[in-house]
């Protein structure tokens, strides 16, 4: 009988890794979502749970000043690794629990650190190039004085802003899908971070979908209380895990 799902020659048969990864088509950036929202069918209190631990947890972190914000970023990757762990199992009809979220303790945990430290290093750099950016536009601002010298600051704060959003996105393409990487197929941190850019690269299109159906289900999900969230960010979650095995052809 002939396969009449549309989407059937588009996805990669399970457990078959393509290590540099696959060009998929754009319309997958959808199709990650809906196969994500159906893990989450699959065991919804669980999700529900871990949605908050997590919301508690790094809540409780940012309420300690700067060695809170290093160790969520320290964190966060072994998190993600334990997570696509869990989505590997639920996948599979086996056990899915809240000790998942804490299975990156347990494998390549040095790794999963080296990626965390990677971002952390990422964002301090940017951070710095925002505050030099700002900072020369004040100071021109006020050696030129006057109306002229008052539209400097808000030049240079412009410029910062779109800087943030240029050099975040080349950040976040090299770890999307390096804990996945580590965990999964057992591969180092510098390579993992290697495939997980140029896998996003390549599929770029599909990111693009991706992030413009994310942001709408964002806004949808604040409107009551903030509640959707509740089911948005365990999607967010098993989202990477369904574009990690639709890319990488690994089930």
């Amino acid at each position: 009988m002939t396969d009449t799902n549309p989407n059937a020659a588009s996805k990669p048969p399970a457990g078959n890794y393509q290590a540099e990864g696959r060009t998929v088509a754009a319309g997958r950036g959808w199709d990650w979502i809906v196969e994500a929202f159906a893990l989450f069918r699959k065991q919804p209190g669980i999700w529900i749970l871990m949605a908050i631990v997590l919301g508690v947890l790094f809540v409780v972190l940012s309420l300690i000043p700067l060695l809170g914000s290093f160790a969520s970023a320290l964190l966060f990757p072994i998190i993600a690794g334990g997570l696509m762990l869990g989505c590997k199992d639920l996948v599979r009809d086996g056990p899915f629990e809240l000790e998942h979220l804490f299975a990156g303790f347990r494998q390549k945990t040095g790794d999963l650190v080296l990626v965390g430290a990677f971002n952390l290093i990422g964002w301090v750099g940017i951070f710095f190039i925002v505050i030099t950016v700002i900072g020369g536009g004040v100071f021109l601002g006020v050696m030129r004085g006057g109306i002229e010298g008052a539209g400097m600051p808000i030049a240079s704060m412009l410029i910062a802003m779109l800087l943030v959003a240029g050099l975040s996105v080349p950040l976040t393409m090299a770890t999307w899908f390096a804990p996945a990487l580590i965990v999964l197929q057992d591969l180092a941190a510098g390579a993992a971070l290697k495939m997980s850019f140029f896998a996003c690269l390549r599929n770029w299109m599909a990111f693009l979908v991706y992030g413009v159906v994310l942001l709408v289900l964002a806004i949808a999900a604040a409107i009551p209380l903030g509640l959707g969230y509740l089911v948005l960010v365990p999607v967010l979650a098993a989202s990477v895990y369904t574009a990690y095995r639709d890319i990488f052809c690994s089930g």
